[in-house]
């Protein structure tokens, strides 16, 4: 079996590597999360809450797409699966049912905000073991504070 070698140090190697995953985890839980609620959210505001989720699961899913890939190209293996995003995830869990549109909102901008806390710690994590993937969670950062900001502007 072929197996991709990184360029990176053994000690830099798992500091990305373990940012890279989390970040997986995280983005990957924040799609379903907002999904989750898109299906669900009822009220006055229905029509507009649902599409903003809907944009948020679009990031979500494309940056955990770059970020799977960047893990690749440093020889790690990414890992996507139910039980590990279950496990690994800093979201806090969603009830089921239906879900009132400024509820919708507050559960958006509790999960942007554990998500981009944790992101802000990656990005510090990486800047001496790999600028490349440090900017790679930079980029995720800024994507995920303007949905944040857009969703608090929706609960005041």
């Amino acid at each position: 079996m072929y197996v991709v070698k990184s360029p990176l140090s053994d000690a830099d190697l798992k500091t990305v590597s373990e940012a890279l995953q989390g970040a997986l985890v995280d983005l990957v839980d924040l799609s379903l999360v907002a999904k989750q609620v898109h299906w669900n959210v009822v009220g006055p505001r229905f029509r507009s809450v649902h599409l903003q989720l809907d944009e948020v699961v679009d990031v979500a899913r494309a940056h955990s797409d770059t970020v799977a890939e960047r893990a690749s190209a440093l020889g790690v293996s990414p890992d996507g699966r139910a039980a590990t995003v279950a496990a690994g995830s800093g979201i806090s869990a969603v009830a089921g049912g239906w879900v009132k549109d400024a509820d919708a909102v507050g559960t958006l901008v509790a999960a942007l905000g554990a998500v981009i806390t944790r992101m802000r710690e990656r990005v510090m994590a990486t800047g001496d073991a790999d600028p490349v993937s440090q900017d790679i969670f930079i980029g995720i950062t800024a994507d995920l504070e303007k949905h944040h900001w857009m969703f608090q502007a929706e609960s005041v």
